[in-house]
């Protein structure tokens, strides 16, 4: 069973605390299936905020920045699940080492993944607190929150794993008419227009 956590860290969401095993077993029984509108964080199955036109289109324009720019050995999946140590989230976008074929027999783990993107309405809260939390926990080098409330993109990075509660050493906010750098094991690879990120 995953380790028990404070109350302040419990979404308030919450439909039933699982291990990382117990969901996959719940998944390979049927109880689950791929369109069910839920995920785990923390050790617990919550349900996935259902998401809005503006929300849909945000996601694909990041996805096509990023694919446009990504150098060979990447790629970028969409709503897809990754697995972490107790959380095993779908992030709106997901910058992947290697291919996808790669990847049949698991899902992608923090050690295969470069940038993760949360597009944020509804879901800004969520996204600065407990998915921040669960990111920097798994030592993700990079974390954007696209904040379409905010007309802004917020990087997150230099996770720090060992404090409590994880979370990022430095926050760098880009406004629309800023140019977000992407990096990729530390070595930015170019730069994306804000613009072409918001709808």
């Amino acid at each position: 069973m995953p380790p028990v956590e404070s109350v302040a860290a419990i979404p308030n969401d919450l439909i039933l605390r699982l291990s990382i095993e117990q969901y996959h077993a719940t998944i390979q029984a049927g109880i689950l299936a791929d369109d069910d509108p839920v995920e785990l964080l923390e050790g617990w199955l919550v349900f996935k905020i259902p998401k809005n036109p503006p929300h849909r289109v945000a996601t694909r324009l990041v996805r096509i920045a990023l694919e446009n720019i990504l150098p060979p050995g990447w790629y970028v999946d969409s709503q897809e699940p990754i697995t972490l140590s107790n959380s095993e989230p779908e992030p709106d976008i997901v910058v992947v080492r290697g291919d996808t074929r790669q990847y049949l027999d698991r899902h992608p783990g923090a050690e295969d993944i470069a940038i993760i993107v949360e597009v944020s309405d509804r879901t800004l809260q969520r996204d600065r607190t407990i998915k921040k939390r669960i990111y920097a926990r798994a030592g993700i080098p990079i974390y954007w929150i696209v904040n379409l409330a905010e007309s802004q993109v917020e990087v997150y990075s230099q996770p720090l794993v060992g404090v409590d509660p994880p979370d990022y050493d430095r926050r760098l906010n880009y406004g629309r008419s800023a140019l977000v750098p992407i990096i990729v094991e530390g070595v930015e690879i170019g730069a994306i227009d804000v613009n072409n990120l918001l709808p």
